[in-house]
């Protein structure tokens, strides 16, 4: 079941991405001019998607995959290229009409199943491998370790997520943020430890047959995200 703290951020982050912040991404996620902050961004996110894929089997004709929080669509469409069948859930119903809108012109992309809702639901069944790029930076430590619990139980594979991680840097950023108008502000980010999620994730009995793999912080001008691979054993 969703934490408390879980479900009011889920309802935060619907009312951004789907009212507040559609324009901006729908350009951001294009290949739209954009301002130097944004390009700074636009890279980052390019360059952790490339890495998630590349944590992905080369070929994956036959495997199942769940993109948890797929946005505007951008990874969905590349594992389907390479053969998957791929369902793609966002909060958002505008990101998803948007990333149905551009995939429809690419024959690849017949075995996604764009879909609006939770990651969470159990009802999205089973998955060879699971990918949550950047949907779970919003939350805290305690609900990031709670759904990959959840995803464990309908994993058979792997999954690869991202996190924020904790650095003076970051932090610097946080509390810039803080400082906007309410109004102004995108729903904050929560920075984890590094070592203090590793730890959260070794205790928790639901992740016990997993182990983490592989790692890597892309940090790009405004944008800095981690990657982790946990891999059952």
């Amino acid at each position: 079941m969703p934490t408390a703290t879980y479900s009011r951020r889920r309802g935060q982050l619907e009312t951004y991405f789907d009212r507040t912040a559609v324009d901006a991404w729908k350009r951001l996620t294009s290949d739209a001019p954009v301002g130097r902050i944004r390009a700074t961004v636009r890279a980052g996110r390019d360059r952790m998607r490339g890495t998630l894929l590349d944590w992905l089997p080369a070929d994956l004709h036959g495997r199942r995959i769940l993109d948890a929080g797929c946005g505007t669509g951008a990874l969905a469409v590349e594992a389907a290229r390479r053969g998957a069948h791929v369902v793609a859930i966002d909060l958002s119903p505008t990101l998803v009409g948007l990333a149905r809108d551009r995939a429809q012109d690419d024959p690849a992309t017949r075995t996604i199943d764009f879909r609006v809702g939770d990651m969470f639901d159990q009802a999205l069944g089973e998955f060879d491998h699971v990918v949550a790029m950047d949907s779970l930076i919003h939350y805290k430590a305690t609900d990031v370790v709670r759904v990959l619990d959840g995803f464990a139980r309908r994993s058979r594979h792997s999954m690869l997520f991202t996190f924020a991680p904790r650095s003076p840097a970051l932090m610097l950023f946080w509390l810039a943020g803080k400082a906007f108008p309410r109004s102004d502000r995108s729903p904050a980010i929560e920075p984890i430890a590094e070592d203090a999620l590793r730890r959260a994730i070794a205790r928790d009995p639901g992740l016990a047959a997993w182990g983490c793999g592989r790692t890597l912080r892309v940090a790009s001008g405004f944008y800095t995200s981690q990657a982790m691979e946990l891999v059952h054993r």
